[in-house]
């Protein structure tokens, strides 16, 4: 009998078959499927955006529209010519002005940080203990800014602290000045701009961890005879470092390129890496700067980020 007629033949599969069954079983796994939209996501609206910044970071600012030179040349031949340059990096360390900028940001980000957590910290504790029926309400006031508009928010503190605003004049009208004080245009009512729009973004993780917290723990340590602030420093605030760490991230890292706030409530001496980067697309034109600026600030925050992660997965699998 030959090989053709023999029924029993075992039938092989074509090449690439079996790769092509173990792709799709993959794509088809439910857990692909809930972890793609994310991917996508970040793909369309983190990485694409960022490849064309760093594409104008490393262009020559032009006299034309687009205001920068391409970055590859089509010569004779199918090679393109590589033409970037990383002059507007360098330029960067040059330069006091974006030195000065970073860091002046760094300042008033880490300061304004510090106080939302003095400020928020109570605030969530307060709304982790109290009575049920009353957590919800709280949250709801909270949360309740994040209804108005953040540009007539910040818009509203100008009224409130300019000389002839609400707070000079409650304040001599209450004897304690005689003259207004100076609380706009200055570093002091960026301070209170940042730390008043951004002090729900500490109070929500921190809540969030509070409200979880095992209360037994603070029994035992009475039961021990721990005092309450003794428990407290020692049972409580080491176990709402996540929430504290998460908070002060959330705060801290859209409070280094704020520019609504130092354009509007600070004056021309409050100097922040936001209003420079503005400066340099819409002023000057000179968006492969802009450009460098912004990718220099990104990687000054991601680092740190990534770091810090990499260390809290490491102890997170040492504590298993």
């Amino acid at each position: 009998m030959s090989q053709a007629s023999d029924p029993l033949q075992t039938v092989r599969p074509a090449p690439g078959a079996g790769r092509l069954a173990r792709l799709r079983a993959r794509l088809l796994n439910p857990r692909t499927v809930i972890l793609l939209p994310p991917y996508v996501w970040l793909l369309l609206f983190f990485l694409a955006p960022f490849a064309i910044v760093l594409k104008l970071s490393i262009s020559e600012a032009a006299i034309a529209m687009p205001p920068y030179l391409p970055i590859f040349e089509w010569a004779e031949g199918l090679i393109p010519k590589f033409t970037g340059t990383l002059y507007n990096f360098t330029f960067l360390f040059t330069d006091d002005l974006y030195i000065v900028a970073y860091l002046n940001s760094i300042k008033i980000a880490a300061i304004s940080t510090f106080v939302c957590l003095l400020i928020g910290y109570p605030m969530a504790y307060g709304i982790a203990r109290a009575p049920g029926a009353w957590r919800n309400a709280l949250l709801m006031l909270v949360i309740l800014p994040f209804w108005t508009s953040f540009l007539i928010r910040v818009y509203a503190w100008i009224g409130i602290l300019k000389n002839n605003g609400i707070l000079n004049n409650l304040l001599i009208s209450l004897g304690i000045i005689d003259q207004p004080i100076q609380m706009l245009h200055n570093d002091f009512s960026v301070y209170v701009g940042i730390v008043y729009s951004y002090l729900p973004f500490m109070i929500l993780p921190l809540y969030a961890n509070l409200a979880k917290m095992d209360e037994s723990l603070l029994e035992a340590a009475a039961d021990l005879g721990c005092r309450p602030w003794k428990a407290f420093w020692s049972v409580t605030l080491p176990l709402s470092l996540p929430g504290i760490v998460a908070g002060s991230m959330l705060v801290f890292i859209p409070a280094v390129g704020e520019f609504v706030i130092p354009e509007l409530l600070g004056g021309p001496d409050t100097l922040m890496i936001g209003r420079i980067l503005w400066n340099e697309f819409f002023h000057n034109r000179d968006w492969p700067v802009a450009s460098a600026v912004a990718i220099a600030m990104l990687i000054f925050l991601v680092i740190p980020i990534v770091i810090f992660q990499h260390y809290q997965n490491k102890d997170a699998e040492a504590q298993k």
